[in-house]
């Protein structure tokens, strides 16, 4: 099998091919257009997905709650206790069947009437009466065989509920076996003491001679450790969630089992260096309220001990899953979930998910279509870029479906001339391939690169440059966008911004040789960049819809480009209602509010426009309400102007001034 690598160059398809980045621009283009920035943005698209294509975060969550509520139920322990229970009284009836043949005044009879009279005072919990059986020798042979294979099935289980699958690999425990785990507890014991005091310990050997009982293969004493507190820990766990009187009586069961195999000392100690070595561990931690737990007489099937424990387990790996998910700690990150533990949870296709949201914001930051400041995302100005061109496609296929004639297209120009210039090729141009220069930027890459002795030249993407076209007629825009706080209370904001960032990428791709000014306003007005538009910064909560100030900046800067044509767009849902005042000759002038508008602030907003159409500048206003103040100061200025005025829904705006800058450049 063979893989190639090469470079991004904005053209690969990392998503596979059911998603794309345009895709993922156009799921985090409102949110970023609503003012949430791209970390948030990114962020809202993580926890919802994409449904049909991309699960997302809260789908992962809710599907392992699921699966931890499933876990939970199933977690019983009465039936286990209760099964020791029920092979304890048939040893037992065994043992006193056969001490009730012993009658008469002998010696043996008299032993019997003993031995039935200590059975019969036995504790009624399981685990204190299998103490209390563990010095007892049974008369029965049989009962003694059944006792015995009972003790050592539950030493494997208390061995195993400490340590995963420790004794996996024996049969039966036999006295060799114990002693084998009592060597490996002490060395392991050891090990611990001398990492501590930073002595030098035989981890390699240890694995050599006991590796068999660990079937997780750790590399490293660490990673030993690490396994064994995450078992230990769901243990302590599991006797947290029990009741006193269950919790009491497996105590007692293993202090019984362990004490007998001499193994309590050393479990003791290992248990105090795992807590202290790995105290993050929810140590103790009762499942949480509301869930069946243990024994509650709802879990299913009677399991063994062991495979308590690892349900626990299991339920403490959900819980970690969980909490990297929700994110909800300094430093969070997609990285910090463990895809092993989401495989076992959820199986492959979770996985598939989590790499593909892990991968959205490294190939988007790859791409340049955001970049991190400070330690946060923000959109680049190619970014913002790549949304106003998703935003021209969509208004394009609009304009299709309704046989409008117009097409997406970044040819610069449509009736033009050549200037005499090239441009770089990028993707999406057409036009006339400039063919000498592209070939001249081909041998001048390939000579930089030490490629003399080759025979070859080979024609790269970035080689390409196309023959400049100029348009006979120049346009410059002043798009004017009303920043008062009621565009977004009314849902205006976000068209609105969808349609400026679409006219700035129709203009740069199609139209290279216009310009267009982007200007906001509310009580002052201020000249904006289309990375502006994607900024988490919201709109301010400042009094005032001052277009007298709009007007005044559009004219200056309209002023400085020496275009044949020049025009105004006027996005706007409100009357002016504030203007500029002079407060003297050593201050800048300051914005005068007032509501509703007094007869000063419709003058000089009046004043204003007419001075900007005196200057050759054609107005375009577009209402985006039908209010009786706003449509005869509009009514007012279309005829002192002669400009146009359009009453339209804010969803229609982008498909309307596309279309009507399209069709007046042709």
């Amino acid at each position: 099998m063979q893989s190639r690598y090469e470079q991004w160059d904005g053209s690969q398809d990392p998503f596979g091919p059911d998603l794309d980045i345009g895709d993922i621009l156009d799921e985090i283009s409102d949110d970023i257009l609503s003012g949430y920035g791209a970390q948030s943005a990114l962020r809202r698209l993580m926890r919802r997905g994409m449904p049909g294509r991309l699960g997302g975060l809260d789908d992962l969550r809710r599907r392992l709650e699921a699966r931890r509520r499933r876990a939970s139920r199933e977690l019983n322990l009465d039936g286990a206790m209760a099964e020791v229970k029920e092979r304890l009284d048939e040893i037992l009836a065994q043992e006193r069947e056969w001490l009730a043949d012993r009658t008469g005044d002998d010696a043996r009879a008299q032993d019997a009437r003993m031995r039935e009279s200590f059975l019969d005072t036995l504790p009624d919990s399981p685990a204190g009466a299998l103490k209390e059986l563990m010095d007892y020798q049974f008369t029965n042979p049989a009962a003694q065989q059944a006792f015995n294979d009972l003790v050592a099935e539950l030493q494997k289980e208390i061995l195993d509920a400490h340590f995963r699958n420790l004794t996996g690999g024996m049969g039966q425990m036999t006295p060799g076996d114990v002693a084998r785990v009592r060597e490996m507890l002490a060395e392991l014991n050891a090990m611990v003491a001398a990492r501590e005091q930073g002595e030098e310990y035989d981890f390699p050997g240890f694995m050599e001679r006991y590796g068999d009982m660990f079937p997780e293969h750790p590399r490293t004493l660490d990673e030993l450790l690490e396994v064994l507190a995450k078992r230990m820990a769901a243990m302590s766990r599991l006797l947290a969630s029990l009741s006193p009187e269950q919790r009491r009586q497996l105590e007692e069961l293993a202090r019984a089992l362990l004490s007998d195999m001499d193994l309590a000392f050393e479990m003791d100690q290992l248990a105090g260096e795992l807590r202290a070595l790995a105290p993050h561990l929810p140590w103790d931690l009762p499942l949480g309220e509301g869930e069946d737990l243990p024994g509650s007489g709802m879990g299913g099937q009677a399991m063994p001990l062991s495979a308590a424990v690892g349900a626990v387990e299991a339920l403490s790996d959900l819980d970690e899953l969980e909490q990297a998910m929700a994110g909800d700690y300094p430093g969070a990150s997609l990285d910090d979930v463990d895809e092993e533990k989401l495989r076992r949870a959820l199986g492959d296709d979770a996985v598939s998910d989590l790499r593909r949201l892990r991968q959205i914001e490294k190939v988007l930051e790859e791409s340049g279509v955001v970049t991190r400041q400070k330690g946060k995302l923000e959109v680049s100005p190619r970014g913002a870029r790549r949304l106003g061109e998703r935003a021209l496609v969509a208004v394009f296929e609009r304009l299709r479906t309704e046989n409008a004639g117009v097409h997406e297209t970044r040819e610069a120009g449509g009736a033009a001339e050549p200037t005499g210039a090239t441009r770089p090729w990028r993707f999406g141009d057409t036009g006339e391939i400039a063919v000498q220069r592209s070939i001249f930027n081909a041998v001048l890459r390939t000579t930089a690169a030490g490629g003399r002795s080759r025979s070859r030249v080979e024609l790269r993407p970035d080689d390409f440059e196309l023959v400049e076209a100029e348009t006979r007629t120049r346009t410059a825009t002043a798009l004017l966008l009303d920043l008062s706080f009621s565009m977004p209370l009314r849902g205006h904001w976000l068209p609105a911004k969808r349609m400026a960032l679409a006219l700035h990428a129709l203009i740069e791709g199609k139209y290279p040789q216009d310009k267009l000014y982007l200007i906001g306003f509310s009580d002052y007005a201020r000249r904006l960049q289309p990375t502006d538009l994607t900024a988490r910064a919201p709109l301010e909560r400042v009094y005032g819809t001052n277009m007298q100030h709009a007007f005044l900046l559009a004219r200056r800067l309209l002023g400085e480009e020496p275009r044949a044509s020049k025009q105004v767009i006027m996005v706007t849902d409100g009357e002016p209602t504030a203007h500029l005042m002079d407060v003297g000759p050593e201050r800048a002038p300051e914005a005068f509010f007032s509501w509703p508008p007094t007869t000063e602030t419709i003058h000089k907003t009046l004043a204003e426009a007419m001075h900007l159409a005196a200057s050759g500048v054609t107005l375009n206003v577009f209402m985006l309400e039908d209010a009786p103040g706003l449509v005869n100061f509009m009514e007012k200025l279309g005829r002192l102007t002669a400009g146009r005025l359009f009453r339209m829904d804010s969803q229609d705006l982008g498909r309307f001034i596309l279309s009507d800058y399209v069709r007046r450049r042709m």
